[in-house]
């Protein structure tokens, strides 16, 4: 009952906000609810708090003894949604399948796979030295075990 009126408020905030999705919902034994979202375009603070304050707002406390967390993913963690990836175009990602690790620019996030894009110097095809050469794959969702946005400084 508290987990589903928890439930509830919450999709009615993110329903306020299309632009905002829901990456983790979690209620422990100690009511502590922990909210992770995300944004289209990025999350602001007040994006957390609109959610907190909605939920809280709704919530009787004389009811239901509760602590609500609500955060962002943040910047180190994995990709977990199609949209966190359509959000991340043109910048670099490091991508873990069962295969093999790629680091790449993501170019493309359809519904059914991303694209990555990046360099390598390989052997010229005749003669000595090497050439720089362009990459691209092509990766079903299915098959990404890990994908995590390279922070670049």
């Amino acid at each position: 009952m508290f987990k589903t009126q928890v439930k509830e408020l919450l999709d009615n905030a993110l329903l306020e906000r299309d632009d905002l999705f829901l990456i983790d919902f979690s209620i422990n034994t100690e009511n502590h609810i922990k909210i992770i979202i995300d944004g289209d375009h990025g999350l602001l603070v007040e994006d957390c708090m609109l959610v907190s304050r909605t939920i809280e707002s709704n919530m009787d406390r004389e009811i239901h003894d509760f602590s609500l967390e609500v955060m962002s993913a943040g910047a180190a963690s994995p990709l977990t949604h199609k949209r966190q990836y359509k959000k991340n175009i043109n910048r670099t990602l490091s991508v873990k399948t069962n295969l093999e690790e790629i680091e790449g620019v993501l170019t493309d996030a359809t519904d059914d796979a991303i694209t990555l894009k990046w360099k390598v110097r390989e052997p010229k095809p005749v003669g000595k030295g090497k050439v720089t050469v362009q990459k691209e794959i092509n990766i079903p969702y299915e098959n990404i075990v890990e994908a995590k946005v390279m922070i670049k400084f």
